[in-house]
């Protein structure tokens, strides 16, 4: 069973309201909260939970009870200053679970300075995903793990027929972790090594970026 979190979302913006959203229908306890009323107006159709309070004051997260969060994601776009005044607040109340949304590089350096391990820049990560695309027609999608390490999805084409026995991608440092029928919607986890390959199928692979992205056609 999957542990339902609660979370704090500071900033619910473009970013942070979505984000908020999602949190929530994957059934986490969300609290919002922005220093505009029109956004907490809007919020209140999403979230259970939502105040208009400016974060940057420590004294009002402290009434609001966010250090006794799970977790607090801060998602301030418009002010690099807010958003590290913010994170030091949250810092000093002893909140050590803490994703940050930079603005710029040197937000994200000061973020990292500061100790703050999640720090995500959604318009950078978004134009690397797109630019993989592009560059690798045969990617269907992506996602960074760090490190230099890559999960993506490879649909099967040239390798129709094949067992990943014959593949023998382990020996190029690629792991297949899981494989879905064509057309279908659900993954099967550790798949057969000696069953042959159906065109159209979709590969999830797991391995370095160069390795994995040596595959794409």
């Amino acid at each position: 069973m999957k542990t339902k979190m609660e979370i704090g979302v500071i900033g619910l913006g473009k970013f942070g309201l979505p984000l908020a959203r999602a949190l929530a229908e994957k059934g986490h306890s969300v609290v919002g909260i922005d220093g505009s009323e029109s956004r907490i107006r809007q919020a209140q159709n999403v979230l259970d939970l939502v105040y208009v309070a400016d974060a940057t004051d420590s004294t009002a997260l402290r009434q609001l009870r966010i250090q006794d969060l799970d977790m607090v994601i801060v998602s301030v776009g418009s002010s690099m200053e807010a958003s590290i005044l913010i994170v030091f607040n949250l810092l000093e109340m002893g909140m050590r679970k803490l994703a940050v949304k930079a603005v710029t590089p040197e937000h994200k350096k000061i973020l990292m300075r500061l100790g703050v391990e999640n720090v995500i820049q959604p318009e950078q990560d978004a134009a690397l995903v797109l630019a993989h695309r592009i560059s690798n027609p045969g990617m269907l999608d992506l996602l960074q793990l760090g490190g230099g390490v890559l999960l993506q999805e490879l649909e099967v084409d040239k390798w129709e027929g094949r067992t990943l026995m014959e593949l023998q991608l382990t020996a190029k440092g690629i792991m297949v972790v899981a494989v879905r029928e064509a057309g279908g919607a659900d993954y099967s986890f550790v798949p057969a090594a000696d069953k042959p390959l159906a065109k159209g199928e979709t590969l999830a692979v797991i391995g370095k970026e160069k390795d994995v992205l040596s595959l794409v056609p």
